[in-house]
Formats: structure tokens, C-alpha cells, sequence
């Protein structure tokens, strides 16, 4: 069993951790790791950018962070993770779902949370320019699903050497059914607020096009299934969620969840894809909220610590391999 620092909640409330996991001012001194902003062509109508930094000596790895619903590289979980990666001697390449990151115009598509096209070919570059480093990813809730559903997908493969998924919603119907409960209404309103805006920034939709939605589940009913060929948003959420096909992992697999997530019922993670699969790993905590480890003491950003123990893990038993 791997050993992993206990969690000390700050808070054992799910939604002060949620909130404080997102306004934690995040203040670091990153002159000595410049950021690269690379445009990577991924198909003939889309570019997706990354910001990648290098640690201060020879390389051990790579890691590739991707943010969740409506985020981006500077969301504050990304910034953090990525900081402490480069103090371990890992790259860190902030990927940015298509059209995030400023990127509204260089794409004629949104994301969606099964979309893995641009990440495999991003790894399938990396892979072309002759890196020889580990590469584990690590998604953060529905760039968690992204990260999880790719690894599936890839099956046995030398792209990727490991996959780190933090509160994911590994089945995507259950967990829009949970965010669209009483208690969640003051998140979906942002999430809905957000979505809107950059589907106006992408300059082919107008305030009428989506006026009646109020809800995530309406936005994917409405713009995002039928965007990428779904029938409807329970066809979309059928087929993209993670647990479909967690079974077929065959790299290392964390899976870091709390109990008290508002957004993600925690049954789904009894499910026999996650429990049956040798490779993955989960590890829950009672308290977190949705991306909310905040730690009473030590390391702050507890899941910082805990993702990156397990990348130096990875990291080694790569190593052994490539030496028996």
C-alpha cells in the first residue's frame, strides 16, 4: 500500500473547503522558470495552447496538468500543482481544453469532458520530438475525466506512464444531476455564467441561442452534444464518462476523492471498474469538497503533495523497468 500524508482538513465544512480550495492565494516567485506558451495544431480547424516551464536542473519527468470545467492554466490548483512539480524536478505542461485560455477564435469547437483528441496529440508530439522522460497526467475534475478516459482508451501504451485524477466526475449524468441540487445552485449559476461567455466569445453563438438555459444539463443538452454529434446530453454523458472505461487502464492510476464532494456522489466510486482494476488506486478522504484540500498544517495544498508522491513513484518504477 502506498503511504500518502494523512489529510487535515482546514475546515470539515465541504463548501467552505470548495471555496477556499479556489480564492487560496496562490503567490510565487516564477522568474527562475519562464513559461513557454506553445499553440499545438491539433486538427486542420483547432489550436490548443500549453505553458510549459522547466525545473532548474536535468529533467525527471514530465507532468501534464489540465484543469477542469471552465478553467485554464492560471486557475489557481493549476498554478500551485504546477510550481510544486517544478521544485521536484518535473516539467510542467499546463494544457489548455480547446477554445480556454484565450484561445476562443483558434477553434471551431468547444471542449466536452470525453474530448481526448487534443491531449493524445499533444503526447503523441512530445513523443516525436525524441523525449525519452516519463509522462504522467494530472487532471483536475472534469479534466480528471479527460486524463482517466484517455488512459482507457490508450490501454497499453508507451504515451503516458501514469494518470493522477482529482475529484472527478468519473460518471458524468450522476454527477450533473448532483451539481443541479438545491445546495449546488450558487456554483451552476457561475458555471452556467461562465459557459455563456465563452460561447459568446467564440463569435458563433449569440445570448438567444441559449437564453432558456439555466442549468449545465441544458447548456449540453442544447449546444455541447449536439456540437459533437450526440443525440442529446444523456447520450453525451453515456459515452464520455470515465468509468466506462477505467477497466481498460493498464498504467499506474490515482484517483484522489473526498466523501463530501458537493459535485460528485461518491457511489459512483464503488462501481466494479474502479474497484476491479489492479492499476488503479483510490484514495478518499472524508472531507475536501470539490477540489478543496486545504490542510491545517504542513503543505497547504495537500493534494499537491499527495499527486506528486505519486509521480515520483511512477517515476522510479519507470526507471526500474528500463533497467531490468
Amino acid at each position: 500500500m502506498n503511504r500518502y500524508r494523512q489529510f487535515e482538513p482546514l475546515s470539515r465544512n465541504p463548501h467552505v473547503l470548495t471555496i477556499l480550495g479556489n480564492f487560496w492565494p496562490r503567490e510565487y516567485d516564477l522568474a527562475p522558470y519562464p513559461v513557454e506558451r506553445r499553440f499545438i495544431q491539433t486538427d486542420p480547424d483547432t489550436q490548443v495552447l500549453i505553458q510549459t516551464q522547466q525545473p532548474l536542473g536535468e529533467p525527471l519527468a514530465e507532468v501534464v496538468l489540465l484543469h477542469g470545467l471552465e478553467g485554464g492554466g492560471e486557475a489557481g490548483y493549476m498554478r500551485s500543482m504546477a510550481w510544486h512539480a517544478l521544485q521536484s524536478g518535473f516539467i510542467a505542461h499546463r494544457f489548455h481544453m480547446r477554445t480556454c485560455g484565450g484561445t476562443e477564435r483558434l477553434c471551431k469547437t468547444l471542449y466536452h469532458a470525453g474530448l481526448t483528441s487534443d491531449l493524445r496529440a499533444f503526447l503523441q508530439q512530445l513523443q516525436s520530438e525524441g523525449r525519452d522522460l516519463p509522462v504522467i497526467l494530472i487532471g483536475f475534475s472534469l479534466g480528471g475525466n479527460v486524463a482517466l478516459k484517455l488512459a482507457g482508451e490508450l490501454g497499453e501504451t508507451d504515451l503516458i506512464q501514469g494518470v493522477c485524477a482529482i475529484s472527478t466526475p468519473i460518471d458524468l449524468g450522476a454527477c450533473a444531476r448532483r451539481i443541479g441540487e438545491r445546495d449546488n445552485a450558487l456554483y451552476e449559476r457561475r458555471f452556467v455564467s461562465r459557459m455563456k461567455g465563452r460561447l459568446i466569445g467564440t463569435g458563433r453563438y449569440s445570448e438567444s441561442d441559449f437564453a432558456a438555459a439555466g442549468t449545465l444539463y441544458d447548456i449540453d443538452n442544447l449546444i455541447t452534444a449536439p456540437s459533437f454529434g450526440f443525440r442529446d446530453a444523456d447520450h453525451y454523458y453515456s459515452t464520455q464518462s470515465a468509468i466506462e472505461f477505467l477497466d481498460q487502464i493498464r498504467v499506474p492510476g490515482l484517483l484522489i476523492q473526498a466523501k463530501d464532494d458537493t459535485f460528485i456522489p461518491f457511489e459512483i466510486f464503488s462501481h466494479p471498474a474502479v474497484t476491479g482494476n489492479p492499476n488503479l488506486q483510490l484514495l478518499a478522504t472524508d472531507h475536501g469538497g470539490h477540489l478543496g484540500f486545504i490542510a491545517r498544517r504542513g503543505q497547504r495544498f495537500w493534494v499537491d503533495d499527495v499527486a506528486l508522491t505519486f509521480v515520483a513513484k511512477v517515476v522510479r518504477e519507470a526507471r526500474k523497468a528500463s533497467h531490468a
